[in-house]
């Protein structure tokens, strides 16, 4: 009575002890909180409280038939064909699931009689089961590596299916433009096609992996134990966690969107961090890193607190995890357990001597803890297929705009709503015809996604041989015009007459520089194959060289053309306008759209590729204020900012311009 005394003494203490614990953990988490927030200063107090703004339009994700439907498509894509490697491997898991099943009973029977014979002092039995026992370990661990590799080698094809077919729709036409400019659905693209895609797969492997042994030990585990000891001891364990796993995934539901928001949170961390990257140079030139760091701080903040709710919840959920699907369900497995024992009709295990009994208890009773286990890992795998709802949710997002956008649709929140009173201009109205050496604007508004009007109705006609110079202030329709004749944005009216695709060339300010050899920036979008198929040489690029004077860049290298550099920083800005006139050169496309493509170019070199694009009969769009170009164009097309333009023909003798 004294040792039960004590002993109810310390469980009570250890009882009341968690209790305490658990409090003085809650009381330092809300201290913490506070605290963050009392210590930030007023700068990032304003930024934190501006960006932890609430977004009511967020999509949420829960286990229902809406997330089976979106996995279902998801599958498709991740298992491509009914007889492929994605489906031989998701065979060998489940054969190797099975072989681990079968392993673990044999142990339990091989372990029990060894145990067993060692209290019986049976050393022959002893000696005959160890070695036995030993003999198999080497299939076994076989077995299980089989297993490891054939999960970690089902999760890297699944990778490899999603993202190919991603990038495939992402960098479609001009999807990935549309996407960042025209398209606020998705802010952060790279994220969803990097971490979320190997976190999906992740998930979905390791659901499939955890769900599919629990399912076989159950079954395999019921029938073994039902046809010894009957149907009445793993039914009440069946009840028990059946029931546990229906309250504790209901209570999981917030998991989802949890996700969902925690990969957006680092989605948008990881961009405010790639943006100071990508404009080093100019915040430099402002000195701007102490409001680069309350931007990035800010955004830090939001995301550490959410992690840090997440955090809270799942180990709140854990906590129930543990007492529902393992403590308590050991003490219904042990209550389970003794029914057949104390059953004295029980003729298995009533009439065997008390070694052959405690054999059956030890070989019987592991598999009803066996059984336990398969049903509580089923339970705990509801807490994975929350989390995946959110990787689910987060790619059928993801696919459904990169479709809409590949069909003409996108979704912008627009700043100026005038336009919804003018029944002629709607988003995808206009029309687009092509036909070789002409450009033609018939009553076409200059239109931004935002839906501001800069121009109401653009009519002029251009054939080839007529270069045209574009002038105008900051904003007054220039690039709009560009974009909407490169089919970068939609037309809102009247009908546009161009070339086909790949007859029209567009160089910027600020031209793009590609990852690889010194003849990949001037061939660029080319491969070297494609650059021998359309009967170009070398010898072809050091002549385009010679004209924008550059041939220097290769005779200075060893490898010459085949020189591999970081292009982005070893060459000038001058040096890089002049490699992309030498790119417009090679491609020889019908039109071109200089966009002060040559500002950082002296006059004399300005000069001589010009006069070259007129031998070779290159039409030229000129985005310039330089009066030394007025004699390389026919016509000028100006804007005045304030919606009106003019077209009309160069006359050199009088400064058109000069205002």
């Amino acid at each position: 009575m004294a040792n039960l005394s004590k002993l109810t003494q310390r469980n009570e203490f250890i009882a009341i002890s968690g209790i305490a614990a658990a409090g003085i953990l809650l009381a330092i988490s809300k201290y913490s909180r506070e605290q963050r927030r009392k210590n930030l200063r007023p700068e990032d107090r304003i930024e934190y409280f501006i960006n932890e703004k609430k977004d009511t339009k967020r999509v949420k994700a829960h286990v229902n038939s809406k997330f089976f439907s979106q996995l279902k498509f998801l599958l498709g894509i991740l298992v491509p064909k009914k007889f492929s490697a994605e489906t031989a491997l998701l065979v060998a898991i489940a054969s190797s699931l099975i072989l681990r099943s079968v392993s673990d009973i044999w142990m339990i029977q091989n372990a029990t009689v060894i145990e067993s014979a060692i209290i019986t002092m049976n050393k022959p039995r002893f000696r005959t089961s160890l070695v036995k026992f030993l003999a198999a370990m080497p299939a076994i661990a076989v077995v299980n590596n089989v297993l490891k590799w054939s999960i970690g080698e089902l999760k890297i094809r699944f990778r490899t299916n999603l993202s190919k077919y991603l990038f495939d729709q992402y960098l479609k036409g001009y999807t990935y433009y549309k996407m960042s400019n025209l398209d606020n659905r998705i802010a952060n693209a790279d994220q969803l096609l990097t971490t979320d895609i190997d976190k999906f797969c992740e998930s979905t492997v390791d659901l499939y992996s955890n769900t599919c042994k629990p399912l076989l030990d159950v079954f395999i585990y019921i029938y073994q134990t039902t046809a010894a000891i009957g149907a009445k001891t793993p039914l009440i364990i069946m009840m028990y966690l059946m029931f546990s796993g229906a309250v504790l995934t209901h209570l999981r539901r917030p998991t989802g969107n949890l996700t969902i928001q925690e990969q957006k949170l680092e989605g948008e961390y990881r961009y405010v961090n790639s943006r100071l990257i990508t404009n080093s140079e100019e915040v430099a030139f402002y000195q701007g890193n102490t409001r680069e760091k309350l931007t990035i701080h800010a955004s830090f903040n939001k995301l550490t607190a959410h992690l840090r709710k997440f955090l809270e919840f799942r180990v709140a959920m854990g906590v129930l995890d543990n007492l529902v699907a393992k403590y308590i369900a050991t003490g219904i497995g042990f209550y389970a357990v003794s029914i057949p024992f104390f059953d004295k009709s029980n003729k298995l295990l009533t009439d065997n001597a008390d070694g052959e009994r405690l054999r059956h208890y030890y070989t019987f009773g592991r598999m009803l803890v066996k059984l336990a286990e398969a049903i509580g890992r089923l339970v705990l795998a509801g807490r994975e297929m929350s989390r995946l709802a959110g990787f689910t949710q987060r790619m059928d997002e993801l696919v459904k705009v990169l479709n809409e956008l590949n069909s003409g649709k996108y979704v912008r929140t627009m700043v100026n709503n005038s336009i919804s009173a003018d029944m002629d201009i709607e988003v995808g109205k206009g029309i687009i015809s092509f036909q070789d050496n002409i450009i033609k604007f018939d009553r076409v508004p200059l239109v931004t996604p935002n839906g501001d009007i800069l121009v109401k109705e653009l009519s002029f006609e251009v054939q080839s041989g007529t270069n045209v110079l574009v002038c105008g202030p900051n904003g007054c329709g220039k690039s709009s015009l560009f974009r909407i004749l490169g089919e970068l944005w939609p037309s809102w009216g009247g009908k546009v007459t161009k070339p086909p695709r790949g007859k029209l060339f567009y160089i910027p300010q600020r031209p793009y520089m590609t990852l690889g050899t010194l003849r990949d920036q001037i061939i660029y979008p080319h491969t070297y194959e494609e650059m021998k198929r359309r009967g170009k040489s070398d010898q072809d690029l050091y002549r385009f060289l010679d004209i924008v004077q550059l041939r220097l860049l290769v005779q200075q290298r060893e490898k010459g053309l085949d020189s591999i550099e970081d292009w982005i920083d070893v060459l000038s800005g001058g040096e890089k306008q002049r490699i992309a006139m030498a790119r417009l050169f090679y491609h020889h496309p019908q039109f071109a759209i200089l966009d002060e493509c040559t500002s950082a170019v002296s006059v004399d070199v300005e000069g001589s590729m010009y006069e070259y694009c007129r031998e070779v009969g290159i039409t030229l769009f000129t985005v310039s204020h330089r009066k030394s170009l007025w004699t390389h164009h026919e016509y000028f097309l100006r804007f005045d900012g304030r919606g009106s333009y003019e077209f009309g023909k160069i006359d050199v003798s009088n400064d058109q311009f000069g205002s």
